[in-house]
């Protein structure tokens, strides 16, 4: 246990983890307080070595691991603990799964008081690496250093890769990424070969200048295709066209090549001009759904859940737990770019749709334009503003609504509005258990949670999704 040198000293022995926090890491508890500490797991014993320290915490890292956890197992990745991604490599599979159904179960009862008679196990996503659809990469002049690099060795101080936790000017130069299936690889460190080559400026994301600003690579898991997208800064038109036409000959299998002129501050590109250099602007992915393939046209502004495969699976749990018997009216509320309402469109009678992002929305009434589908309207806006009392009036009362929110919740005046409409069902689509919780502690006044099913949508993170089906009581 603790003792008042061993503060002094910022140093605790044998401090025993017993819980896993929300942003992953290891918990601990001494005499005195609560100890957060990095790339710990349930069941280390550790000596913890303080770095920062308030009235009832402290947060820490392993000076020394006294015995390892049953649960560890070696990182499968070069760059874990420096990257910001996959900060559970070092736990194995199962005991992620536990404790990730464990925070969705801790939000329910903690933050909701709600019953758990109706939890479903969480569901393990088929493929635990290479399962992203969508990376986007930063290039930079300010390489992060590894410990005994220095910058005054002339070294390479490029990178191409991911931005380090808590440093958004430093980018860890990527060898190999676990999340996205090849040629992913392949194509990020030849075009980040290329560049030196040929001295292309990496970007300045202090000064605001440079060549070359970020790169997107989207794959899909069903049709093969391939998207890559170059953002380019400060780069002649000639810089340019011989850089698409490198990438264009190294990899002909690209399917949708693109680039993009940013010369703000930010790296969004939903307000920038997509210029097509092959190919054109979009790819495709599919599901089945009402006995055929549903298409989805993925351009390069639009949303899609980044694991295709686990996606459909969360879809069909939405459809299961809604019990549709095709007379449905169904408001589908933060549709994104329509997928689930695409998706559930062949078992109910309407699908109404509304997004805050306009450019959603257009994509939403494209997929059910080439789909064939004819029982969808979508409609763009703040939901808080477009959902009511005349929306309603209008496009009628919904006997289901879906709802999947951003991480931070439904806006209290929408949670209102639902309690207001008093649809016969809610189902509950959450990629944060915590926000998710807050907004069933007010509609559980009116409604009965009856189903609860996680669902692992990123493997070796702490980020679990979470489908709550809610009943009108007395229906």
């Amino acid at each position: 246990m603790a003792n008042r040198t061993a503060f002094t000293k910022k140093i605790i022995e044998n401090v025993t983890i017993i819980d896993i926090a929300d942003e992953g890491k290891g918990v601990g508890k001494t005499d005195e307080l609560v100890v957060f500490v990095e790339k710990a797991i349930p069941g280390d014993v550790v000596e913890v070595e303080i770095y920062k320290k308030k009235k009832n915490f402290a947060e820490g890292k392993i000076a020394k691991l006294i015995n390892p956890s049953e649960y560890r197992t070696d990182a499968f990745c070069e760059h874990f603990g420096v990257c910001g991604g996959c900060k559970w490599q070092h736990m194995i599979y199962d005991a992620q799964l536990v404790y990730k159904q464990k925070s969705v179960i801790d939000s329910l009862q903690r933050l909701a008081k709600v019953e758990l008679t109706g939890l479903i196990p969480i569901l393990p996503s088929s493929q635990t690496v290479y399962y992203r659809n969508k990376l986007e990469y930063t290039f930079s002049n300010k390489r992060w250093l590894y410990d005994g690099e220095n910058r005054d060795d002339n070294v390479d101080m490029n990178a191409l890769g991911f931005h380090v936790p808590g440093r958004f000017d430093k980018i860890l130069e990527v060898n190999h990424c676990y999340l996205q299936a090849d040629p992913s690889n392949q194509i990020r460190n030849r075009i980040g070969d290329y560049a030196r080559e040929h001295q292309l400026s990496f970007y300045d994301l202090r000064a605001h200048e440079g060549a070359l600003r970020n790169l997107v690579i989207r794959t899909s898991a069903t049709t093969g295709e391939l998207m890559v997208i170059v953002v380019f800064a400060y780069a002649d038109q000639e810089q340019i066209d011989h850089l698409m036409a490198f990438v264009a000959a190294e990899f002909p299998q690209i399917s949708s090549l693109l680039y993009i002129i940013n010369q703000k501050k930010n790296d969004t590109i939903f307000d920038q001009e997509v210029i097509a250099y092959r190919g054109p602007e979009y790819i495709h992915e599919e599901m089945p759904s009402g006995g055929k393939m549903i298409r989805f046209r993925i351009g390069a502004k639009s949303f899609y859940q980044t694991n295709s495969i686990q996606a459909l699976r969360l879809y069909e749990i939405t459809r299961d737990f809604a019990g549709f018997k095709g007379h449905e009216l169904v408001y589908d509320l933060y549709t994104g770019a329509g997928t689930i309402a695409n998706f559930i469109a062949a078992h109910v009678k309407e699908v109404v749709g509304v997004e805050y992002v306009p450019q959603a929305i257009e994509d939403a009434k494209i997929n059910s334009g080439i789909n064939g589908i004819t029982n969808t309207k979508f409609f763009a806006g703040d939901m808080k503003d477009v959902l009511v009392a005349d929306f309603v009036a209008e496009h009628g009362k919904p006997d289901v609504i879906i709802t999947d929110p951003p991480r931070a919740g439904m806006h209290p005046d929408v949670v209102n509005r639902l309690m207001e409409i008093e649809a016969e069902k809610i189902v509950y689509v959450s990629c944060n258990a915590a926000t998710q919780a807050r907004d069933l502690l007010v509609l559980k006044e009116k409604y009965d949670v009856m189903k609860i099913q996680p669902v692992d949508m990123f493997p070796h993170t702490q980020h679990v999704e979470n489908v709550v089906l809610l009943v009108l009581k007395g229906f």
